[in-house]
């Protein structure tokens, strides 16, 4: 009789380990189908190592790194903490805009990492020099259009950034969004946005993702590298809270709404709007705006200011305390 009672036991607890086995854990030889996502100031390599010790991947902003030898010296911190269970990549933006990303692919590639995630613009040439050193490319879209426009150049996997995501967001909610993908790619689909805790996981799979990217629920974790005012605004705010602000980048982008940003609003000033309007000035527009609030983002993540611009999404709503990375992956684990 207790033979029989452990049997079963054991086969609802390999059932279980088999409800978190996806075509994203396969990928990266993960434990669990979820990246750490890669958040502009806030991820560092602590935060990428307890994530893997923990069995999820982590991905780290490859603009954290002011120089090419604080990336290379980052990779071989990883690379040296690596477990079984757990892989490790970097986000780089790949458009014209990030001056560095060339030499930023070129040092990924000769140092390694398991993945490199794509950004505002076209991976061609990141697929093309990754695959050859055996990296894996993951590509943020937010539509159908972009999707099989990746897909068809090579990626791996696609992260679906849905309406519900920290920071530049997409449009389309995210079982439309993964629901749509699924039907018309035949690559693995990565959720971006909207999970919390393991119930909003359990969701994006039961859509049909192959796994999560998860970010703003990090933000308030021990080891990320930001103030504790952010981090407790992390607990402090939830989802009601978050609001899109167009004062950052010069695209929609979402932060909590302090009484800061409240004062200082959410949309482009007269200025910009008009000159916004001129094809030959908007580019330089939203360069000066993005230098503008991109300085104002760091001081508030990494300084006592009251000028707090803090980016974050409506998953913060399951941030109940300041806690290590290994607890906040239980939560959405377990």
């Amino acid at each position: 009789m207790i033979l029989n009672y452990a049997c079963i036991i054991i086969a609802i607890f390999v059932e279980i380990l088999k409800k978190m086995q996806t075509k994203l854990t396969q990928l990266l030889n993960i434990n669990y189908p979820i990246i750490q996502a890669p958040m502009f100031l806030v991820s560092n390599t602590a935060m990428v190592i307890e994530a893997m010790h923990s069995g999820i991947a982590g991905c780290i902003p490859a603009l954290n790194y002011r120089t090419l030898d604080a990336l290379k010296k980052a990779i071989h911190e990883l690379k040296k903490a690596k477990v079984a269970g757990g892989s490790f990549g970097f986000n780089l933006i790949v458009n014209k805009s990030n001056i560095k990303y060339k030499e930023q692919l070129r040092v990924l590639c000769e140092e390694g990492c398991d993945f490199i995630i794509t950004s505002l613009g076209s991976p061609e040439e990141t697929i093309k020099q990754a695959h050859q050193v055996g990296i894996k490319v993951f590509c943020d879209v937010v539509d159908l259009k972009f999707a099989q426009k990746v897909e068809a150049l090579g990626a791996d996997a696609i992260i679906a950034v849905n309406n519900e995501a920290g920071g530049h967001r997409g449009n389309v909610s995210p079982e439309v969004l993964i629901k749509e993908l699924v039907s018309h790619c035949n690559i693995p689909i990565i959720s971006a946005g909207g999970v919390g805790c393991k119930a909003d996981v359990d969701k994006m799979l039961g859509f049909g993702a192959a796994g999560v990217s998860v970010g703003s629920p990090f933000i308030a974790s021990t080891e990320a590298n930001v103030t504790n005012e952010y981090k407790q605004a992390c607990v402090d705010y939830g989802a009601k809270d978050i609001v899109m602000t167009e004062r950052i980048s010069g695209t929609p982008c979402t932060v909590i709404n302090t009484p800061y940003v409240q004062k200082i609003g959410t949309k482009q000033t007269w200025l910009e709007a008009i000159l916004n309007k001129n094809k030959k000035l908007k580019k330089w527009v939203k360069m000066i705006r993005f230098s503008i609030g991109m300085r104002a983002t760091e001081k508030a993540a990494t300084q006592a200011t009251y000028k707090t611009v803090w980016v974050a999404g409506p998953s913060i709503e399951f941030t109940k305390d300041i806690q290590p990375v290994k607890a906040i992956v239980k939560r959405l684990t377990h």
